[in-house]
C-alpha cells in the first residue's frame, strides 16, 4: 500500500472530534510514508486533513474539478493539485491514484464516493480496502443500514463484512494492510473494466 484516499466532509462538523480525527489522519498518512489523495478542498474536514499531512512532511494530492477551482475552493499548497472536467473524472482519478479507501465524516458526496469504490470492489473491478473512521460513532447508522441490505436479500453477507470499521484512522490503515478482498460477485472481472 503506497496511497490511501481520504473521503470526508467540506465542512467541519460540530463534534470537535471529528476535526481533531481528519489531522490525526493526515499526521498519520504523512508518517506512514503513504501519499494521501483526496478531493482537493482547502474547507472542512478536507482542508484539516490535507494540511496535516503537509505539515507533517506528507504528499498530497487533490483532485478537483475545475468549476470547484475557479469558486476558489481548492487547496493552494497541494504537492499536486489535479484539475478534472467533472466528478465522473474526479472519482476516476482518485480511484486510480489510490490503493484504499477511507471515509472519515462527511455528508453526501462522501457516502456517494465510497459507495462507489464498494460497488466496484464487490463486482470486483478493484481489490482494494473501503472503510470508515467511526468518530463519536458517526457511522453506526450507516453499519445498520448496510446490515439490512443482507438481512433484506440484497447483498450477500461477504459483501457486507468487506466494509471496514475503525475507531481511529490507526486502525483503520492496520486493518487496510491486513485486508483480503471476497471473490468478485459475478466472477472474474474483465481487465478492460478494471474501473
Amino acid at each position: 500500500m503506497n496511497s490511501i484516499c481520504v473521503y470526508c466532509g467540506s465542512a467541519s462538523g460540530f463534534d470537535p472530534a471529528f476535526h481533531a480525527e481528519a489531522v490525526t489522519a493526515g499526521t498519520l498518512i504523512a508518517k506512514a510514508g503513504l501519499t494521501l489523495v483526496y478531493g482537493g478542498g482547502k474547507v472542512g474536514l478536507m482542508g484539516a486533513v490535507a494540511d496535516a499531512a503537509l505539515a507533517a512532511g506528507g504528499k498530497v494530492i487533490g483532485v478537483m474539478p475545475a468549476d470547484l477551482v475557479n469558486q476558489e475552493i481548492g487547496h493552494p499548497g497541494l504537492t499536486e493539485l489535479r484539475v478534472v472536467n467533472s466528478m465522473h473524472e474526479r472519482k476516476w482519478a482518485m480511484a486510480e491514484l489510490a490503493d484504499g479507501f477511507l471515509c472519515l465524516p462527511g455528508g453526501p458526496g462522501t457516502f456517494e464516493e465510497i459507495f462507489e469504490q464498494w460497488t466496484w470492489a464487490l463486482l470486483g473491478f478493484h481489490a482494494k480496502p473501503c472503510g470508515f473512521v467511526n468518530v463519536s460513532g458517526y457511522y453506526d447508522p450507516l453499519r445498520v443500514a448496510v446490515q439490512q441490505m443482507a438481512d433484506k436479500g440484497f447483498l450477500a453477507q461477504q459483501y457486507v463484512d468487506m466494509l471496514i470499521y475503525a475507531e481511529t484512522t490507526a486502525q483503520a490503515v492496520e486493518a487496510f494492510r491486513a485486508y483480503v478482498p471476497p471473490p468478485p460477485k459475478w466472477g472474474v472481472a474483465p481487465v478492460e473494466q478494471r474501473y
